[in-house]
């Protein structure tokens, strides 16, 4: 009788160690874009994906009048939660790591020349610009026992990090799930765990072409296992003043006047998605020698640009061993 019992035991502890062998996808909009979730379970995680959602939103969404970044940037309040924590701290070592190449209190100028949530400022000339600068830096912002303290005029704006943690989270609940298999993809910036079991592949995502007329192409694949990629891009949002110049969304964080450089796409591949999503913001106020020169002492950091060359056109450069197609 005993023997019988724990023969049947192990078949039983065989059976429920099998791992699954299909793919269970959530999706829907959030931060005013898509996600996509496929993970290797039968279980639906749809609720706590919306919780996680909602709850990063109520700390840091500068669309959202009454989340904590809002309240914040109007000096009404100075509380801030875990999450809004983990990002700061993170921003301020891409600040330092950058040299404020990174910077998320451009957030005034940002809005000033209306690629932000406030609207723009009427007749913007360099003395308003000036004097928005003078609140810009993250040297000027610092935590104290889970109170944020800042300049008066310092207004924050996390929308350059905070996707890319997002999909950390999202990724991070599914593995304390015991989730290994898995990609997490909000806006396009994904993480990807273990492989595709569907496939018995591992993960393969596309980099897109930067099509300044809004349709989409690939430009190259890229395999990814147990690592996130990040892209930050100029094609879809820039502005084309009376002397036919295109200027970026993305603030020079030195000059607080927008990019105006030949890069037109940036992706980094890191260990996590807010890294790879911060970095990839960062790059592109830099220009690329400088990103050469910060990549030598960053090896962790794998990047791929697409840049324009006025004699050959679209120009493309893999570093620190960027995977080829």
């Amino acid at each position: 009788m005993h023997r019988f019992i724990i023969v049947f035991g192990m078949i039983l502890l065989s059976v429920s160690c099998q791992q699954p062998t299909s793919n269970t996808i959530s999706q829907g909009a959030v931060f005013g874009t898509y996600y996509r979730v496929t993970y290797a379970s039968e279980k639906d995680y749809q609720k706590q994906f919306d919780s996680l959602f909602y709850r990063i939103n109520k700390s840091m969404s500068t669309y959202q009048l009454n989340s904590d970044i809002s309240k914040l940037n109007r000096n009404e309040s100075n509380r801030v939660d875990t999450h809004f924590v983990k990002v700061f701290k993170a921003a301020k070592d891409i600040y330092s790591a950058t040299q404020g190449a990174f910077d998320p209190t451009i957030g005034a100028i940002v809005n000033a020349w209306d690629f932000g949530p406030e609207g723009s400022i009427s007749n913007l000339d360099s003395l308003k610009i000036d004097s928005l600068m003078m609140w810009v830096g993250m040297d000027k912002v610092k935590l104290d026992a889970g109170r944020l303290l800042k300049p008066k005029g310092t207004f924050l704006d996390f929308n350059a990090i905070a996707k890319g943690y997002a999909v950390d989270v999202i990724s991070e609940f599914l593995e304390s799930r015991s989730i290994t298999n898995y990609l997490v993809d909000i806006g396009g910036e994904i993480r990807a765990g273990g492989m595709n079991v569907e496939k018995e592949k591992n993960w393969r995502v596309g980099v897109e072409n930067p099509n300044f007329d809004g349709t989409q192409s690939i430009n190259r694949i890229v395999v990814l296992k147990d690592e996130a990629l990040a892209t930050s891009g100029t094609y879809r949002k820039f502005k084309v003043d009376n002397n036919g110049n295109r200027y970026a969304h993305i603030i020079d964080t030195k000059t607080g006047y927008p990019s105006k450089t030949n890069l037109l796409s940036i992706s980094v591949i890191a260990g996590d998605c807010m890294t790879a999503d911060a970095y990839a913001t960062a790059f592109k106020t830099m220009g690329i020698e400088r990103i050469r020169t910060f990549l030598s002492a960053h090896p962790e950091l794998k990047v791929f640009l697409i840049f324009e060359n006025e004699q050959q056109g679209l120009e493309t450069l893999s570093l620190n061993g960027f995977p080829e197609s």
